[in-house]
């Protein structure tokens, strides 16, 4: 028999401090400032998931049976559904969602089961992938590899059969107008977070799909008709995607346009929409979310041509930042990052796939120093991917500070290892004494870098050349420059690093390899980036350190580091683990930290404290490391 399991709703009983709005304070302007830029992919981060464009579909997006509180605890939301949990006698959980029947877009029209059940058959279809997208939104559910298995190729890469636009999907069931359920496989049971597998929000059919495209369920699981082919549908996807003005939607705000050129968005209230899981509606009439430059934002927030910089990270821009706050008319609040900034290597290809090459990197600077200069008192060096606000660092700090190697500033250390790894070389093949150092590599090791050479008798050398793609306006870029890549250590190790300055979507693409906007970006180009990662409140790298070759296709493991253990380890973290089990989670991540940290896939430059500036009438701004700008807004009002 089945267990039957009512999952009971958590009501908050008391508002926590902050999250008042009971007082109609709707109204104003807030201009939002981020030195971070807005790509314009909105596309539900299937494809890629810049800092910015995410704090957008943040906004316009809603309606999860699933929400975050204000402790940073994941709950269901009754004020869009109720959820029930079933064990199966095969071992596999169903989890059944039953919507209000109150919910609607932006333009009025209802909000229906089909439009949650369309957004995981969409995002987990053979169509998605041959575009370029993930294709795994559905993956822990039954059925998901035989409905997201694409068409086999000949030799020249033309597919071979008919496309099955009706393809079933069986464990995802639509059981009514207004009701849903997806049952999770036992390959991702247990599961920490378990709650988030309804943590699913709904896609508008009318602007992802053609309208002629339906979903039914005869019930074996649901599935599209067939319309849903890549010749009907791909064009409308596309164009979905990249949609911006008054794009269909359903969360608080509506996107009411974007300026590609000026990087500029314009949201507005929605007023459709019904409130989050304390009923809480926005008050601030119409953001304006707008690119800045480190260079010019402190005088455009002191001459109001931004209301808001968000997320300062900088030590001199702070300090810029507090005294105009001293100076009265602004204000600002300050919390811990939940991430942390850092050097990203790929480590498939070029120098950049020895570990050593790597350790020596890091040994080649003084990261203590480098994070006192940039944090400027606000931060400090971290060593293994994880920040200031989590739980866990705070739980096992200490062992973390006797356990992980901190590869301190050695020019000795990080010559012992290149020459370790044998790197003592020069370009004719003979020993090294100055320049740049070669190495013998195998054609595997080689591959197709564009550097190696190649001696007259097959010998294959690889210099120990390292291509870094780092991003323009950007002072962790402009002060790696001087402390590492352009330094004396660097260049008497034998190194050479070559910057490349690109905006932050072009590294992304890099970083991706993201064939679907340009056929250059699929090959392997840069071993080393400089950017920095913020975590979500569930905190889960499975997947992230794949070794499956169609996931790392897909758009997993942009560090392409292959190995093992740490795959196994990013998986047991939360696969091995109970919801509720806080021990054991935490002890699966200090091994995980720990083991990440002999391998040093990046090497991370700091974690710092946030500080969000503001024009006072900006009112209620509370937020912290995983109560964010989306949510904070929420709350929020401005006083003109």
């Amino acid at each position: 028999m089945k267990k039957a399991i009512l999952i009971l709703l958590v009501i908050a009983m008391i508002i926590p401090m902050g999250l008042t709005g009971c007082t109609n304070h709707r109204g104003g302007q807030l201009i939002i400032g981020n030195t971070t830029e807005l790509a314009g992919d909105f596309g539900e981060a299937q494809w890629q998931n810049n800092a910015a464009d995410a704090d957008i579909r943040e906004l316009i997006n809603g309606y999860s049976p699933v929400a975050l509180t204000r402790q940073a605890e994941y709950v269901y939301n009754d004020k869009v559904a109720t959820v029930t949990q079933e064990t199966n006698e095969d071992g596999t959980k169903t989890f059944t969602v039953k919507l209000v029947e109150d919910l609607k877009w932006n333009d009025g029209t209802p909000i229906t089961a089909k439009d949650y059940v369309a957004k995981i058959l969409l995002f987990s279809s053979p169509i998605i992938k041959d575009m370029g997208a993930r294709g795994t939104y559905g993956m822990s559910f039954v059925g998901w590899q035989e409905y997201s298995a694409s068409r086999e190729k000949d030799a020249d890469g033309n597919y071979i059969g008919e496309e099955e636009p009706t393809r079933v999907f069986s464990g995802v069931r639509l059981l009514g107008k207004y009701e849903f359920s997806v049952t999770v496989s036992t390959d991702y049971l247990p599961y920490y977070f378990e709650i988030t597998y309804v943590d699913i929000t709904p896609i508008p059919r009318a602007l992802w799909l053609p309208a002629d495209v339906d979903l039914s369920d005869e019930g074996e699981g649901a599935h599209f008709n067939d319309k849903f082919t890549f010749e009907h549908c791909s064009e409308t996807i596309e164009n979905a995607r990249y949609a911006n003005e008054n794009r269909l939607s359903c969360g608080p705000y509506t996107l009411q346009s974007f300026d590609k050129t000026a990087l500029e968005a314009v949201l507005v209230i929605n007023d459709n929409y019904k409130g989050d899981y304390t009923g809480q509606k926005p008050n601030i009439e119409k953001l304006v979310y707008k690119k800045v430059t480190s260079e010019t934002m402190i005088d455009e927030l002191k001459t109001g041509q931004v209301d808001f910089l968000v997320q300062l990270s900088e030590g001199d821009e702070i300090k810029e930042a507090l005294a105009l706050v001293d100076n009265g008319g602004f204000d600002f609040t300050k919390y811990e990052r939940n991430g942390y900034g850092k050097i990203q290597f790929q480590c498939d290809f070029g120098p950049t796939q020895f570990v050593n090459v790597r350790k020596a990197i890091a040994h080649l600077f003084d990261r203590n120093a480098f994070a006192d200069t940039f944090c400027g008192g606000f931060g400090t060096v971290v060593h293994g991917p994880y920040g200031f606000a989590m739980w866990m660092y705070k739980e096992k700090e200490d062992q973390l500070n006797t356990t992980l190697d901190t590869y301190a500033f050695s020019m000795d250390e990080a010559t012992k290892l290149l020459e370790e790894d044998g790197w003592t070389l020069n370009a004719e093949g003979g020993a090294y004494e100055s320049g740049i150092r070669y190495k013998k590599v195998t054609a595997e090791e080689a591959g197709t870098y564009k550097h190696n050479v190649t001696l007259a008798d097959g010998t294959i050398l690889m210099p120990l050349i390292v291509e870094w793609a780092s991003t323009e306006g950007n002072p962790v870029s402009d002060l790696l420059s001087v402390m590492l890549a352009n330094s004396d250590n660097v260049k008497n190790a034998g190194m050479q690093i070559k910057q490349q300055i690109m905006t932050f979507t072009e590294l992304l693409n890099w970083m991706y390899r993201d064939s679907s906007q340009g056929e250059a970006y699929g090959v392997p180009t840069y071993g080393m980036y400089n950017l920095a990662t913020g975590f979500y409140p569930a905190y889960d790298q499975s997947y992230n350190f794949t070794l499956d070759p169609d996931l790392v296709a897909a758009g997993y493991n942009t560090n392409y580091i292959f190995d093992e253990k740490l795959d196994q380890l990013s998986m047991d973290m939360v696969y091995a683990v109970e919801p509720g089990d806080k021990e054991s989670y935490a002890q699966y991540w200090f091994d995980f930290i720990v083991h990440w940290n002999e391998l040093l896939p990046e090497i991370p430059l700091y974690s710092n404290i946030y500080h969000d500036v503001y024009n006072d009438k900006l009112q209620n701004w509370d937020v912290d490391g995983f109560w964010d700008l989306s949510y904070g807004l929420l709350y929020a009002w401005v006083e003109e």
